[in-house]
């Protein structure tokens, strides 16, 4: 009796084909380096050594990402704000690999935000007063702050919350920075429909300022309008008076202040991802922004370091100031004080 045996053919299985590559390898310059990651040769090497810990993994498998890899394609992501799998299209990897690695380097540039964003300590504040004096003239400045809104894709969940004054969605991120354009504090997890001045108020350094201020000798903020006048955060007159300083204190303060206005653009320009949208859920988001305190790490690795005692200090004496600790009453000693 005839067997009847069906043929089936061998299973041939595809060969696996690793792309991924490693842009250290190539002979990139620097200057092409920083045109594609943000970044030279040498600071490259300083991040992925200040995240090896987090991000070597403990395997010995050839396909495994080195940490140098997992660094650059985050930073791809961060300057260049493509979609993940442009990104992952652009250095060999699948979508889902290039999701995994943004999500760990996110994690570790998270985790050390205070080494590289912190207040300023009295020393160091003298050397801010001093450089914002040198750009406009405006003593006992410690800081600028402004708010700026950061795209991101319309969530699911509380939707509205997300629709700032000007009709996007958005995460509102709080800055303040020093004269040389570097964060000294920044705070994003706001939706876009909150406004400035909440978002201060409640703000950790809104209420440390608010529970320990001592007095102008602690040096002032400037902000724009959207913030109210304190003591310690001194906003524009919205109708200076004539011949008593208001109308060059407004002067001088908008020179002064647009540093942080210089910073935001300077920041969302180095990573695009700021500056397009970021399409992520709002909590994600959020951590991206907060990895782009890489910022600092630029301005730290990039800009020739200037001994404190070589920067001269040319601003008045601030004089004792015994009147009402509000404000509209510090403000008023500024502008008669310097400017009138």
């Amino acid at each position: 009796m005839a067997v009847n045996v069906l043929f089936q053919p061998p299973v041939v299985r595809r060969e696996r084909h690793f792309r991924g590559f490693d842009p250290l390898e190539r002979e990139f310059s620097d200057e092409e380096l920083r045109q594609r990651y943000r970044f030279g040769r040498e600071t490259i090497g300083y991040l992925s050594d200040l995240m090896r810990g987090d991000l070597e993994r403990g395997t010995n498998k050839e396909t495994a990402l080195s940490v140098e890899q997992q660094v650059m394609i985050a930073l791809r992501f961060y300057g260049s704000g493509s979609h993940l799998q442009v990104v992952g299209d652009t250095m060999g990897f699948d979508k889902s690999t290039v999701s995994r690695v943004i999500d760990r380097v996110t994690d570790s540039l998270v985790a050390m935000k205070d080494d590289f964003i912190s207040w300023p300590d009295n020393q160091r504040k003298n050397v801010i007063r001093a450089g914002f004096y040198e750009k406009a003239g405006f003593p006992n400045v410690v800081g600028c702050i402004d708010g700026t809104h950061i795209r991101i894709t319309g969530p699911s969940i509380d939707e509205p919350a997300f629709v700032n004054r000007k009709g996007f969605h958005s995460i509102n991120v709080q800055a303040i920075c020093d004269h040389e354009g570097r964060f000294t504090n920044i705070s994003a997890r706001w939706p876009g429909s909150a406004h400035d001045s909440h978002v201060f108020r409640t703000s950790a350094i809104g209420q440390h300022l608010e529970n320990g201020y001592r007095g102008i000798g602690q040096g002032v903020l400037l902000g724009d309008s959207g913030y109210p006048c304190r003591q310690f955060l001194l906003t524009p007159y919205r109708q200076p008076a004539a011949g008593r300083g208001q109308a060059r204190f407004n002067r001088r303060h908008c020179s002064t202040r647009s540093t942080i206005e210089r910073t935001f653009g300077i920041w969302k320009k180095r990573f695009h991802i700021l500056g397009s949208e970021i399409r992520m859920k709002p909590d994600k988001a959020c951590r991206i922004i907060i990895a782009c305190i890489l910022h600092n790490i630029a301005i730290i690795r990039n800009e020739p370091e200037v001994a404190e005692e070589q920067l001269i200090d040319n601003q008045p004496q601030m004089p004792p100031y015994n009147g009402p600790q509000d404000g509209k009453g510090i403000r008023d000693h500024f502008a008669t004080t310097f400017f009138a």
